[in-house]
């Protein structure tokens, strides 16, 4: 991938992890997402997903590798199956791009290494650290750059990116966004993107982010020195203190009134003030996406 891809407006997927529940994927405890890798009736479903977005108009698609982190697979006496998960959805992206016969890119999905919407890195920073370039180096064969999704914190994001160093591809940092232009770490997004911004990083996107909470640093990230954008989602509510990764692990509703017209509108909006990185994550759908397609014809 050039370094100045994202200088024009690229369009990514939408959330590959809940719309295959949406498409009757049963999640196993706190693997989420997966579940679809460890069972392999539920392979196909990752690849009509991912399928489905690039017909939708999609240019970037993420591998299916948010629940497949380090700490999730210990917790479920899986640790054994640790590459193999990874590498299974790096495979099943891979086949998706060459099936579509698209130049379709192929980000690696590199989630929280801990609690995912909270800033607790745990104890061990050392095996945060290890954790980020192991799942890395697994996906590292099959994609065009990585996407760090939903960093809550600047050290979060510090560890990340000095563990992807030694493989030497792209990066783009997906901050994601608790409230009023503030992650979760209590940081203000701004700071935060503007720190980052040394690292030379492709990009930098707000990650799931309710597009309400965009709205508060919509003038902010205009000034960024990298190429910028985000990939909403349409979640009612993040609870306070809320662990998608303990027992509770019920949906968090879905917005209605974030149908993919409405979607459409939401975009153009911000795209028209300078962002280039633009898409989906839980509960926006191939019929959100394929709305976008009207961007990049304006």
């Amino acid at each position: 991938m050039h370094k100045d891809f994202f200088h024009k407006l690229r369009i990514f997927d939408g959330g590959t992890g809940q719309e295959l529940i949406n498409r009757g994927l049963i999640p196993q405890k706190n693997l989420w997402s997966a579940t679809a890798l460890l069972n392999e009736k539920y392979h196909k479903f990752i690849l009509d997903t991912h399928l489905d977005f690039i017909n939708a108009g999609a240019e970037i698609i993420l591998t299916n590798t948010f629940g497949s982190r380090k700490r999730r697979l210990i917790e479920n006496n899986l640790l054994n199956r640790y590459q193999d998960l990874n590498t299974i959805a790096g495979k099943i992206a891979k086949q998706a791009v060459q099936s579509s016969k698209k130049n379709i890119l192929i980000a690696g999905s590199i989630p929280p290494q801990n609690f995912t919407y909270q800033s607790d890195l745990g104890n061990d920073l050392n095996f945060i650290r290890e954790a980020f370039y192991q799942q890395a180096s697994y996906l590292d064969p099959y994609v065009d750059f990585f996407y760090l999704e939903v960093m809550c914190s600047k050290k979060e994001c510090e560890l990340a990116i000095e563990a992807l160093q030694p493989l030497k591809k792209n990066i783009v940092v997906g901050l994601h966004l608790k409230s009023k232009g503030l992650l979760p770490s209590g940081e203000k997004f701004i700071d935060v993107a503007n720190y980052l911004s040394k690292f030379d990083l492709s990009g930098i996107t707000a990650s799931c982010v309710n597009p309400d909470e965009y709205d508060f640093i919509r003038n902010d990230i205009s000034k960024l020195s990298v190429p910028y954008g985000f990939k909403f989602n349409a979640f009612e509510q993040i609870p306070e203190g809320w662990k998608p990764d303990g027992k509770n692990t019920s949906l968090l509703g879905k917005r209605n009134d974030i149908t993919p017209d409405e979607f459409l509108k939401i975009c153009e909006k911000y795209a028209k003030l300078g962002a280039t990185l633009i898409g989906g994550c839980c509960q926006i759908t191939p019929s959100h996406i394929s709305k976008l397609k009207k961007i990049k014809k304006s």
